[in-house]
């Protein structure tokens, strides 16, 4: 593949958060872009650190439309989950759209499901469970409409790499230069298997040393913090609630009914983009 331009829209894990190079971010998909033709690649990261699904469709897709990718990714969904606006109505028609523009543009397009943040940052359970809850209807989603849009889709939310801690930076949410080469690696297979790519795969070994426990606390500390209180601090108050909820159904052995109505309202979303499709 030649004359090949690949553009990522997605927020900080896109942009390549926990993957420092000289004074900025790198990330799997720079990483990624490298190895998808054997000529050189026109790569455009539009992804942006804190976006949600509303900011990648009112904002970075106008932009990647007119770029007119070859493969285009659409990684999204975290920053929805923690925020008290979240919508799973609303997430899953901002996909459709962004997903149903770039097909119609004839893109390869490459999605991904994610893991939930809970977990990541080893809340408690009962504030885990409502964040887990939520990541789990994103990613039933985004598999949903991937398989409706024929997209390459790579399951990032289960596996070995989620609790190896040497594939994550200090502050738990953001892969390392180990964890975004192992995404950029898992796409490149994907899209090699399907003949989408020709280029040499990235390597899984880390370029850079890895940081020191001191240098990543002082990240943590300086920056980190102030990333995750930026991102869900609207959201504490309705977490708090959340939790409450969980431990009243938890403790009348109703917390079944939790699971399902989250899975009636994944249901009724995809159902009403599918209804707007026809």
């Amino acid at each position: 593949m030649s004359g090949l331009r690949f553009v990522a829209l997605g927020d900080s894990l896109t942009e390549g958060v926990g993957d420092p190079v000289g004074d900025g971010w790198r990330g799997w998909a720079a990483l990624l872009a490298a190895g998808l033709a054997e000529d050189d690649v026109d790569f455009v990261n539009l992804a942006v650190s804190g976006a949600q699904t509303r900011d990648v469709l009112e904002r970075q897709l106008p932009q990647g439309l007119a770029l007119r990718p070859d493969v285009v990714s659409v990684v999204v969904g975290v920053n929805d989950t923690l925020r008290c606006t979240f919508d799973i109505h609303a997430v899953a028609a901002r996909l459709d759209r962004v997903y149903a523009a770039f097909s119609a543009q004839g893109a390869v397009l490459l999605t991904a499901c994610l893991p939930d943040p809970g977990a990541m940052l080893g809340l408690p359970g009962a504030l885990a469970r409502p964040l887990a809850r939520r990541q789990r209807a994103v990613n039933t989603v985004v598999h949903a409409l991937s398989e409706r849009y024929g997209a390459v889709h790579l399951h990032a939310s289960e596996g070995a790499w989620l609790t190896d801690r040497a594939m994550w930076s200090a502050d738990r949410l953001h892969p390392g230069e180990r964890g975004h080469r192992q995404l950029a690696v898992r796409f490149h297979a994907l899209l090699a298997s399907r003949g989408l790519a020709d280029g040499v795969a990235p390597s899984v070994e880390p370029e850079f040393p890895v940081p020191t426990k001191s240098a990543s606390l002082w990240w943590l500390a300086t920056a980190g913090t102030g990333w995750v209180v930026r991102r869900c601090g609207d959201l504490l108050p309705q977490l708090l609630s959340l939790a409450v909820d969980e431990m009243r159904h938890r403790a009348r052995g109703t917390s079944a009914w939790l699971d399902l109505r989250a899975a009636h309202a994944v249901s009724a979303a995809l159902a009403s983009v599918s209804a707007e499709a026809a």
